[in-house]
């Protein structure tokens, strides 16, 4: 044979050699996706530190950087601004803001179908339901004013009389047994569990009709538009890394956590993970059939309804452009959900 003939072919041969025996990940270059979460790394955002620390983001093609959040900083600008691919934003409330102002972001999974706001009660109240908190001394943050509180008191004649400001500090409300705390149901039980040995009440508002979506995946428009396989690619890894870090083995994920919040501790992260499955906050309702990240156009209609009429929202906004339903309800990890 002729000697440029037989070296071509050894060449083929080799080549076809290493691409038989290479894993998928090295003949393909993997996308580069930056995701900003709204605060700092904690057991809320567990699912995407999971998907990031078990490889499967890089499983579905993507090598996925994840920015967190602080008090300090505006991932969302970021976003906004193209510096970033997705942003985690808190619930649907932003996402109606951003049409309101126009801003060209759509929300494209809902990872949270509970959105985690309590109220913390102290155990001589004997309070137990929604409406028993009216009596009550309320410690409200300034953006629980202007939200879910404006829906309490269309909704149950609740009054800004009895509120006094909640400033992240459980130490009024320790001091008050007729007093109640806003709060996470995955985080600030567990810190006065911690600062005054007794665990407190706990009313969910979720649980008496406040149904915004929570821990959104928001990207901007021209995303979806531009490189939809990207985004499809980005939800499904993520929706996976939430069953993992749910059902399956979370250490990855916590680990990464750790490191990123060395105030985190095990003990904490536990008890998060814990209470979103005590309480359906990331798995229940429509997410049974549809698989994790699931949303409706009813519930979205329903939740811009009751803010409306609570005077949080204009009525004139067009909320449907503020998500999409191309990329969820696929049934995406179904299978890795315990049976029993």
């Amino acid at each position: 044979m002729n000697p440029a003939l037989l070296l071509r072919a050894l060449t083929a041969g080799l080549v076809a050699v290493l691409v038989a025996i290479l894993p998928a990940g090295a003949q393909t270059a993997l996308d580069k996706v930056s995701f900003g979460t709204n605060w700092v790394a904690e057991a809320e955002h567990g699912g995407f530190f999971q998907a990031l620390a078990d490889g499967t983001y890089k499983n579905y093609g993507l090598d996925v950087t994840i920015v967190p959040g602080g008090p300090n900083d505006n991932n969302r600008i970021l976003l906004i601004a193209g510096k970033l691919d997705f942003f985690m934003a808190a619930n649907t409330l932003m996402s109606f803001d951003a049409v309101t102002n126009n801003v060209p972001v759509v929300t494209v999974a809902a990872i949270f179908q509970k959105d985690p706001q309590v109220f913390l009660t102290h155990p001589e109240s004997k309070v137990a339901k929604l409406e028993e908190l009216k009596p009550l001394t309320l410690f409200v943050s300034k953006e629980g004013i202007a939200s879910y509180f404006q829906w309490l008191k269309y909704e149950y004649g609740f009054s800004e009389e009895k509120v006094k400001p909640y400033t992240f500090n459980s130490q009024p409300f320790l001091a008050d047994k007729l007093s109640a705390m806003q709060g996470y149901v995955t985080s600030e039980p567990f810190a006065v569990e911690k600062a005054a040995k007794f665990k407190p009440g706990i009313i969910l508002l979720a649980d008496y009709g406040f149904n915004t979506y929570s821990t959104l995946i928001e990207t901007r428009s021209e995303l979806t538009d531009k490189k939809p396989d990207l985004v499809q690619r980005f939800v499904d890894a993520s929706i996976v890394g939430w069953y993992h870090y749910l059902y399956g083995d979370n250490a990855a994920g916590n680990a990464m956590i750790k490191k990123l919040n060395p105030e985190m501790t095990d003990e904490l992260l536990a008890y998060s993970v814990a209470k979103m499955k005590e309480y359906g906050i990331v798995d229940s309702g429509d997410t049974l059939r549809d698989g994790i990240g699931a949303m409706s156009d009813a519930r979205v209609a329903s939740f811009f309804d009751k803010m409306v009429r609570a005077g949080v929202v204009r009525r004139d906004i067009d909320f449907r452009k503020a998500y999409t339903l191309r990329f969820t309800n696929k049934g995406v990890g179904l299978d890795l959900r315990p049976k029993n």
